[in-house]
């Protein structure tokens, strides 16, 4: 019996989509949605529609970039915006401030992060070095938790930026001296993958020409020139009670969708060994 089913979506804008969204959670069965680039502030995020289907949300977002969420109707307990040293990013002459990409909460007895790793923009870019530091102290700090708590049931979850395998592409050839496909970048992600974080969606999903992401430019979902880009790493205590995994695909399809497809797994009941 499936105890939580877990979903992450970048919505590319919550009040754009929070149709799109709350009719799927209404026929998906969905309990814990992570979602990351809502593009909004506290105040604006539409929280009546997910409160009518029964969840409750924590969000934080700053203005129209960025931002992250969580939906759940199976508890939102220990909230805690952003991760122990993660990295800031401020233009010149601004206060430094911790960017709204990293949202943590308890549901039903899961740790869930939403993440939305930085874009990189370009391999000479600023922000590709911040995107490295910012993936080397998530993995830090990740693997902190398992030594305090080596059974802790995690879920990292999100718009990584990151294609790990060439086949997560739809043309290397494409992509050449791009981010998101750079050595570096893979590095960084295999390195939670090392701290034991283990990607819980490939195994029921393989490549190739799988992808969570589709361009809206150049007809590229039609031509089915994707990227993988979107995943849901497990902590080991996690990853042994997935039971099933998917893509929805679908919901790049139709009116105004976002350009990211949901991402779900459903997670067994934990086994408490008898007392003997």
């Amino acid at each position: 019996m499936t105890a939580l089913r877990l979903a992450t979506w970048n919505v590319n804008s919550i009040r754009t989509r929070v149709g799109r969204v709350t009719e799927w959670l209404a026929r998906s069965e969905v309990d814990v949605l992570a979602m990351q680039e809502t593009k909004c502030t506290d105040a604006q995020f539409p929280t009546l529609p997910f409160h009518e289907l029964g969840y409750e949300v924590a969000h934080v977002g700053h203005n129209q970039w960025n931002g992250v969420a969580i939906a759940s109707r199976v508890g939102l307990d220990d909230i805690e915006v952003g991760f122990p040293g993660q990295p800031v990013w401020a233009k010149p002459d601004a206060d430094p401030a911790v960017e709204a990409r990293a949202l943590g909460a308890t549901c039903g007895g899961v740790r869930v992060w939403s993440l939305y790793v930085p874009n990189g923009r370009a391999l000479n870019d600023p922000h590709y070095t911040y995107k490295l530091e910012w993936l080397a102290a998530l993995r830090d700090t990740a693997e902190g938790w398992l030594v305090d708590d080596p059974s802790a049931p995690i879920a990292l979850v999100g718009d990584w930026n990151i294609a790990p395998q060439d086949d997560d592409v739809w043309s290397m050839e494409f992509f050449d001296g791009a981010t998101h496909v750079s050595e570096p970048e893979r590095r960084a992600f295999r390195a939670l993958t090392e701290a034991r974080f283990l990607d819980v969606v490939r195994p029921f999903t393989p490549g190739p020409g799988v992808y969570t992401y589709w361009d809206y430019t150049q007809l590229r979902f039609p031509k089915k020139q994707g990227m993988r880009i979107d995943f849901i790493l497990g902590s080991p205590a996690l990853a042994t009670r997935v039971s099933h995994a998917e893509i929805v695909r679908d919901e790049r399809k139709g009116k105004s969708p976002s350009d990211h497809a949901p991402v779900l797994v459903d997670i067994q009941s934990s086994r408490t060994p008898p007392v003997i």
